[in-house]
């Protein structure tokens, strides 16, 4: 499966538009979503909305590394409170807090054929946490993310 960055063609916009649905849905500050690549473990986040910059276009994670290698590695949803406080390991493992500033996080696995293969992320730059029932509906949206990736690829 191949995943093209720079791609704008129709086939990606129904990932940019679920990205935007949920930044809209929750009243979040950021929404991204990483998937791993088609030609090693690396994970690299193609898509957000309510981004302030492109930086997210550039990160690219090792499996097992970061957020999104974490939540695909380990295949369980990841809450980060109070970035950079209350994390394991340094601020610089999390490059897409980083980037768009973010001081809580909430990601989910995504699969592309029964594989672990991408991550949605949901993110707030204010000390707004994510609510149990905001973590719900980002696990909903997930899933419908999951029926999209699985029907157009």
């Amino acid at each position: 499966m191949e995943f093209n960055v720079c791609n704008k063609s129709r086939k990606d916009q129904p990932f940019k538009q679920a990205c935007e649905q949920v930044l809209e849905e929750l009243n979040c500050d950021f929404v991204g979503l990483a998937l791993q690549n088609s030609n090693g473990p690396d994970v690299s986040w193609h898509y957000a909305a309510g981004n302030r910059n492109d930086k997210y276009k550039r990160i690219t994670v090792r499996y097992g590394k970061g957020i999104a290698g974490k939540v695909i590695s380990t295949g369980r949803p990841m809450g980060i409170e109070d970035f950079p406080n209350n994390i394991l390991g340094k601020a610089l493992e999390y490059p897409i807090m980083l980037a768009e500033n973010l001081s809580y996080a909430f990601a989910v696995p995504i699969q592309f054929k029964g594989v672990l293969k991408g991550v949605l992320l949901v993110g707030n730059r204010t000390k707004q946490p994510i609510s149990e029932s905001d973590q719900h509906t980002i696990l909903d949206a997930a899933k419908r993310l999951e029926k999209e990736l699985n029907s157009s690829i």
